[in-house]
């Protein structure tokens, strides 16, 4: 009898329910918390990826509308929320203290990936209403041919991404223009993903894109770094850890993905830069599910 394939996914970073299922994510969080106090997390940045908002999917990155709300609050009472280009300028320096030397309360900065209509519809009246500054990697094909990203998902449109960014909350960056994993891309290929990406981005909208994410989280291939490096200010991966501080490579930011099964606890304690245990268990599983896909 065929085992039955739940849509738990990071993402696009599909796991299935025999690799991956409820009582074993619990597992693996009390496992990771845990761990976060036997070693804790050194001081540095955090930085969260979302995907969607209003729970339209079953996918584990579709998060109720409220559970958002909440989320945005709880970071804009208890956390420095900062720009991505703040995080830059940031983490060459020190640790920041109080008078008495204590390390100051968590800085965190707030990213978004691919460009589905929910962002502007969902997290951005939540983001405006709470003054989060926000990065939306997004994948340029998806919007320009109005194409549906994975699981049904509703590509924003450039209007509704220009008014986004008039807000002022809302930095632009690329994801790549199809999607493409640049870990196993022809030189011609790699190019041609990054620089598409970017004319779109400076074409519909009138804004540079400095910022970079990793479709899937997968690093590139040394040509893929060599010329993301050429391009832009910074590049993400995934990593459920802080970017710490004088000690971080720009174009190796590690973000903490927020999932339907992080409840408050769970959300709270990777603001704070803890959770390192899923990260190491995400990145078993997706070398096994994406041995041979190139998007």
């Amino acid at each position: 009898m065929a085992r039955r394939q739940v849509g738990l996914r990071w993402g696009w970073h599909s796991y299935n329910a025999e690799v991956m299922p409820g009582a074993a994510r619990k597992i693996v969080k009390r496992v990771a918390a845990v761990l976060d106090v036997v070693a804790p997390p050194p001081p540095g940045i955090t930085i969260l990826i979302y995907h969607r908002v209003g729970r339209r999917s079953a996918i584990e990155v579709d998060l109720p509308a409220g559970l958002f709300a909440d989320q945005m609050a709880w970071l804009r009472e208890h956390c420095d929320l900062v720009t991505l280009d703040e995080v830059l300028d940031r983490l060459p320096g020190p640790a920041p203290t109080d008078r008495s030397g204590e390390p100051r309360r968590p800085v965190v900065a707030v990213t978004f990936d691919d460009g589905t209509a929910d962002f502007v519809s969902d997290a951005l009246p939540v983001l405006t209403a709470h003054r989060v500054p926000v990065t939306l990697y997004v994948a340029t094909d998806f919007i320009e041919r109005g194409r549906a990203f994975p699981d049904d998902g509703i590509p924003l449109s450039w209007a509704a991404l220009a008014d986004a960014v008039s807000t002022g909350l809302v930095t632009v960056g690329s994801h790549t223009h199809t999607h493409a994993l640049l870990d196993r891309a022809d030189p011609e290929a790699v190019c041609y993903e990054l620089d598409r990406s970017c004319d779109l981005i400076a074409t519909r909208l009138g804004v540079h894109a400095e910022h970079f994410a990793y479709p899937k989280a997968v690093p590139g291939s040394s040509l893929a770094d060599r010329e993301v490096r050429r391009r832009f200010r910074s590049a993400a991966l995934a990593g459920t850890r802080p970017n710490a501080y004088g000690a971080t490579d720009p174009y190796r930011l590690s973000r903490a993905p927020v999932q339907f099964a992080d409840d408050m606890a769970w959300f709270e304690r990777k603001a704070a830069g803890g959770m390192r245990a899923e990260d190491v268990v995400r990145r078993v599983v997706n070398r096994w599910r994406y041995r041979g896909k190139s998007s």
